[in-house]
């Protein structure tokens, strides 16, 4: 990698981006080569800033994360839509325009050191980056000017909505996780190398050929200029993105109800809701409720149906999801148990943890509170009904 060569681009997308984007345009490039050289870089910087200002380790790494998965399925999401905007579909220019778009929000992301401007210089550096996307859009996705306007709101309402979506999903299940070998074909949906389709890189084949798919749907909505024929085409696009193509109505809140237990570690419940979400054709369900004895024992329970978003949950199945940390008082580990992803923490010093499970690649339940041990959380996961959650796995779930 060349630094020198790397702050160079920084500064001239920042400073003279009309005259830069062109040139990126032009240039040979990997889906490997724009992670190695330029993401995986860059992202780093508001992860660093997250650790110095709350000396999170685990926060940091999953914020880290977080920044190479989004940036790659936005991507996508750019990719599909390129024809709709009088674009031509390149999964390679795609990632630049998201990623070189990005740039100001990863630079300025040092700025979480400071408590209050930082969020200030945050926004503004969100706004620079739309403004980055709609000059970039032309060059990199070859769309008429004129047309960029509507591709870049386009773009940033499927950016809003899969940021809600994955900060559910993510907080909800687990403090960090690791996705990696993700990036290893030379392009997206072109992977020139033999690969078994069960492995984590037949598997990301598969997903990007239903984007591919799901693109081709947007632009045949657009043809017909049927306005509600273009929405459910763009859901399509962010399902195919998070949900593998498949369509997932979540579970209806009557549905989660029943495995929300009216005691929990011998605790009476004092509190209980649940609600469905959606948006451009995605779903996601919660249910919650706190247990207490009216002192100082007190539990949290949390049932989360992912819906359209299970497809993020596929994709960590495909990695090796595997971390673990302690400290004087206590541990922070996530692992693979009897196929299932499970996460878990305890202070010893407070007598608080929690201890989460996903099942079937769709459901997450979680309990966190105070106990004597992390036994008694891992005995209150338990004393829910699991195996009648991970049936309905399929419930809901068209085939895409």
């Amino acid at each position: 990698m060349d630094f020198n060569k790397l702050m160079a681009r920084v500064k001239a997308i920042l400073m003279t981006p009309k005259t830069e984007w062109p040139v990126i345009a032009a240039e040979p490039a990997t889906v490997p080569d724009l992670y190695k050289n330029y993401i995986a870089i860059l992202a780093a910087i508001p992860a660093l800033g997250f650790l110095i200002a709350t000396r999170s380790l685990t926060g940091a790494i999953l914020q880290y994360v977080l920044a190479l998965v989004v940036t790659y399925v936005v991507a996508l999401v750019v990719d599909a839509l390129a024809p709709t905007f009088g674009g031509q579909k390149n999964p390679v220019q795609a990632l630049k325009a998201v990623a070189y778009a990005y740039t100001a929000s990863w630079v300025a992301g040092i700025a979480l050191i400071l408590p209050i401007l930082g969020g200030f210089i945050l926004l503004a550096a969100g706004i620079y980056g739309i403004y980055l996307l709609y000059l970039g859009l032309p060059s990199t996705m070859k769309c008429p000017p004129e047309k960029a306007g509507g591709y870049t709101a386009v773009t940033i309402i499927a950016v809003i909505v899969l940021s809600i979506v994955v900060g559910i999903v993510m907080t909800s299940i687990f403090g960090v996780g690791a996705m990696t070998g993700m990036m290893s074909s030379q392009r997206v949906g072109s992977i020139a190398t033999p690969y078994d389709k069960d492995s984590s890189l037949g598997k990301l084949d598969a997903w990007s050929k239903k984007m591919e798919a799901a693109g081709k749907q947007m632009e045949t909505a657009q043809k017909t200029g049927d306005a509600d024929a273009q929405g459910k085409a763009l859901g399509a696009v962010m399902g195919a993105a998070l949900g593998g193509g498949d369509q997932v109505e979540a579970l209806g809140p009557d549905m989660l109800k029943p495995f929300v237990p009216e005691t929990l570690g011998g605790l009476k419940r004092t509190a209980f809701s649940a609600e469905r979400n959606g948006a451009l054709g995605m779903q996601v369900s919660e249910a919650h409720a706190t247990y207490s004895d009216g002192a100082n024992r007190n539990l949290r329970l949390e049932v989360t149906d992912m819906g359209t978003a299970k497809g993020l949950m596929a994709m960590a199945g495909w990695a090796a999801l595997d971390s673990s940390k302690e400290t004087d008082h206590g541990y922070d580990k996530t692992y693979k148990q009897d196929g299932r992803l499970v996460h878990e923490e305890w202070d010893s010093q407070d007598k608080r943890g929690e201890f989460g499970i996903v099942l079937g690649e769709r459901f997450s339940v979680k309990v966190s509170g105070n106990a004597d041990s992390v036994n008694e959380l891992k005995a209150a996961v338990a004393s829910v009904n699991l195996a009648g959650l991970e049936a309905l796995k399929d419930q809901g779930v068209k085939k895409g």
